[in-house]
């Protein structure tokens, strides 16, 4: 794992600093290399919208562990399990999707540690250093943990404060597109409903002492600098597929239109 005398990322985050991250929908090594070899702050592995399995997650956290940026996990459910075998892999963290009441960040906070704290099982893996580091994981683990809850419903815009009441949760990330569909508007951030929600949001990010963050899944420098301006220090910025999408697409574009000019 990274040397664990670096200062982490849950100390970053409670000292409201900000971090530029981005997401990983791909499930190959080389990919993951590339955007770490990049310079974020972190990554995160997602095994909810994805072909992502275990095996390949384990994978993509030990590269990006290895060159550099935190590696974090989102889950594919508040599931013991996936966040256990999350964290054995040597993640850094996890990001737990659809926290929609105090009850689920106090679930995602339990299962992401050891007793007495938490319920997480105890077992043997990567980031024990396979067997030969279990006393000093322990340790790191209660210091180092990262707990994000995912705010992508409407409900949990309405408990976000109580939610963020929760110790054990380092902060928050908001996924634009669940929370839009669940006010029935599936990706128009500019409808006024989503609008409202996502106000309420910036307003209790701000009053709140816990990090706020937004994934701005598109590459769109204004918002990102907009949701800067707004107070979001937790910040997602683009992902693997979305980034290579956009790319073929521009490019194609511009080389279609120099085609059209030269005939």
């Amino acid at each position: 794992m990274t040397d664990r005398a670096v200062v982490g990322l849950k100390a970053r985050l409670a000292a409201n600093e900000l971090t530029i991250g981005s997401w990983l929908s791909f499930g190959f090594p080389p990919i993951a290399e590339l955007m770490a070899r990049a310079g974020f702050d972190w990554l995160v592995v997602d095994q909810e919208h994805t072909a992502i399995g275990v095996a390949e997650m384990h994978g993509l956290v030990q590269v990006i562990d290895r060159t550099g940026p935190v590696p974090l996990v989102r889950v594919a459910a508040n599931d013991p399990v996936y966040i256990k075998q999350a964290l054995d892999a040597g993640a850094h963290g996890v990001v737990v999707p659809m926290v929609n009441s105090v009850q689920d960040a106090e679930d995602a906070v339990a299962r992401a540690h050891y007793m007495p704290r938490g319920i997480r099982g105890a077992g043997l893996a990567r980031a024990q250093e396979y067997g030969l580091g279990f006393a000093q994981y322990r340790e790191w683990a209660v210091r180092e943990t990262v707990v994000i809850a995912q705010i992508e419903h409407i409900d949990a815009v309405h408990a976000l404060e109580a939610i963020l009441g929760v110790e054990g949760i380092d902060g928050f990330i908001v996924g634009p597109y669940d929370l839009s569909a669940s006010l029935g508007h599936p990706g128009d951030w500019t409808h006024p409903d989503v609008d409202a929600a996502l106000r309420e949001v910036e307003h209790v990010g701000r009053t709140a002492d816990r990090a706020a963050g937004f994934h701005v899944v598109h590459s769109d420098r204004e918002e990102l600098a907009a949701r800067i301006a707004a107070g979001y220090r937790f910040i997602a910025y683009g992902d693997d597929m979305v980034f290579l999408a956009e790319k073929v697409r521009d490019e194609l574009f511009a080389a279609k239109d120099i085609v059209e000019r030269a005939r």
